[in-house]
C-alpha cells in the first residue's frame, strides 16, 4: 500500500528551524521527523512513498539522495575506511518527490499526487509531524471492516490548557484541563479510497469542505487511540520529544522492539 506525506508546508510554528530547512527535517536526535515517520511504515511493510514536497522541498531531494546508512545503522569498519552495515534502512523503499506547489493546502497536494496512485484502491496519508506507537495493521483493518471512504487516527490532545465554561452573562460555570475533558482531534494518520478524489474540489482544503462531504454522507470514521502520540508543531513539542529521545524512551520507534509493546484495542468500534 502506498504512503502520501504531506511535506511542503511552512511551518511557521517551528520559525527558528524552519526558515532554514523544511518543517519535515527537522530532527529527532539525528534523523528528521519525515524520517521517523518513514520508518514506521517501512517497519509494516509500507515502503512506496509519495512525498508531496513544496516549502524548501530540495532539502528533502538533497537529504535522501545523500543518505548515510550508517548514521542509524550498526556497521564494522576494516582496512581503515571500509564499512560493511550489519543492516540498512532505506534500500528497500520507492521514494516518489513531487513538487505540489509552493503554497498549496492539504487537499491541492494531495489532489496533484493522484496520478501517482493510479490502479491504487487505498492508500495511507500523514501529515508528517506526529509520531506513535500505534499498532497500523490493527488501524488499516479496522478501516477495511468499517469499509469507509476515509478513515484517521483521533487521539487526546497533547497541548497543555484549560477550558473554560461561561453562561451568557460571561459568569464562569468551570474551569477544566483539556485532559478531563472527552476532546478528541485528529492525528494525521489517514486511510482513504481511492474516491476521496471526487470529494476534493479546486483550492478545497482537506479537512474542511472534503471532509464534511464525507460526514454528511456518513463516509469518514474516526479510530480512537489512548497510546503513545507525540506532535512536532511548535518549539517546545520538539523539545519534548528531544527530551524524550536523550532518555531512551521513544516509543515510536517500533521497530526497535522484539515485541511490540503497545495499548490498543483491535476493533476499539462497533462496525
Amino acid at each position: 500500500m502506498k504512503v502520501v506525506l504531506f511535506c511542503g508546508g511552512l511551518g511557521t510554528r517551528m520559525r527558528d528551524y524552519s526558515e532554514k530547512i523544511p518543517k519535515p527535517m527537522v530532527t529527532i536526535g539525528y534523523r528528521p521527523i519525515l524520517w521517523h515517520v518513514m520508518k514506521y511504515y517501512a517497519h509494516y511493510g509500507h515502503k512506496d512513498f509519495i512525498l508531496c514536497l513544496g516549502y524548501k522541498g530540495d532539502a528533502i531531494k538533497s537529504y535522501f539522495l545523500n543518505y548515510n546508512e550508517w548514521l542509524s545503522n550498526d556497521f564494522t569498519l576494516s582496512e581503515g575506511n571500509k564499512i560493511k552495515l550489519v543492516n540498512r534502512d532505506i534500500k528497500d523503499w520507492k521514494i516518489n518527490f513531487v513538487d505540489t506547489g509552493l503554497t498549496s493546502n492539504i487537499g491541492q497536494r494531495l489532489k496533484a499526487v493522484e496520478p501517482y496512485l493510479e490502479g491504487e484502491d487505498v492508500f495511507l496519508a500523514n501529515y508528517s509531524d506526529g509520531l506513535t506507537n500505534l499498532h497500523l495493521p490493527s488501524f488499516i483493518d479496522y478501516s477495511r471492516k468499517v469499509n469507509k471512504i476515509g478513515s484517521f487516527l483521533c487521539v487526546r490532545p497533547s497541548q497543555s490548557f484549560h477550558l473554560v465554561d461561561t453562561d451568557k452573562t460571561g459568569i464562569v460555570c468551570s474551569i477544566k484541563d483539556v485532559a478531563q475533558r472527552d476532546i478528541w482531534i485528529n492525528g494525521g494518520y489517514f486511510m482513504f479510497k481511492k474516491e476521496i478524489f471526487d470529494y476534493i474540489n479546486y483550492g478545497e482544503e482537506l479537512v474542511y469542505e472534503p471532509f464534511q462531504r464525507l460526514v454528511d454522507r456518513e463516509e469518514l470514521i474516526a479510530y480512537k487511540y489512548k497510546g503513545f502520540f507525540g506532535v512536532m508543531d511548535t518549539f517546545k513539542e520538539k523539545q519534548q520529544l528531544d527530551d524524550m529521545y536523550a532518555q531512551g524512551d521513544t516509543p515510536w520507534e517500533v521497530w526497535k522492539q522484539s515485541e511490540l509493546e503497545t495499548q490498543w484495542d483491535e476493533f476499539p468500534h462497533s462496525a
